[in-house]
């Protein structure tokens, strides 16, 4: 079974800025319920269909497969749930590691988030210096929780 690992953290923009213009992600779901979820997703001219399990710690079972394009677009207008998520990924590579950072549009404009996948839940890695606050473990930063209750509703402290 494939497995994802991988720890999330908040972007301190002070001391980060995109270099380039990143790639654009649209995506959105077809089932969003924390025991599974099954994802679409158009990132730049690619198109995939993921199904991921229950995050257990940091990890969970995922699966991906490429689509045609076209049947992306079409599950996305009609079949998935809304709004959708819609961002830019930035990458870069700190400690050897490939950090991918996610600048959110529309309804959650303004979180910007930076994901880093492991080998394994222990793992040590360097923090590069724009890394923040850890939100592994804070099931609000999901994307697929960022539909149900978009950034801009949240209440700021």
């Amino acid at each position: 079974m494939a497995k994802e690992i991988e720890r999330k953290y908040l972007v301190n923009l002070a001391a980060w800025k995109p270099q380039g213009e990143g790639t654009h992600f649209k995506q959105g779901y077809l089932n969003s319920q924390k025991e599974r979820v099954v994802r679409v997703r158009i990132e730049g001219t690619k198109a995939k269909l993921t199904i991921k399990g229950i995050t257990t710690g940091v990890t969970r079972a995922e699966f991906e497969y490429l689509i045609p394009g076209e049947d992306a677009a079409i599950l996305l207008d009609n079949l998935c749930e809304q709004p959708l998520i819609d961002k830019h990924r930035h990458k870069e590579v700190h400690g050897g590691k490939t950090w991918e950072i996610d600048v959110f549009h529309g309804e959650n404009e303004g979180l910007v988030v930076a994901e880093v996948e492991l080998a394994s839940e222990g793992e040590k890695i360097m923090l590069p210096d724009w890394v923040g606050q850890e939100v592994s473990s804070d099931p609000r930063y999901f994307n697929s929780n960022l539909l149900k209750h978009p950034f801009k509703n949240w209440t700021k402290a």
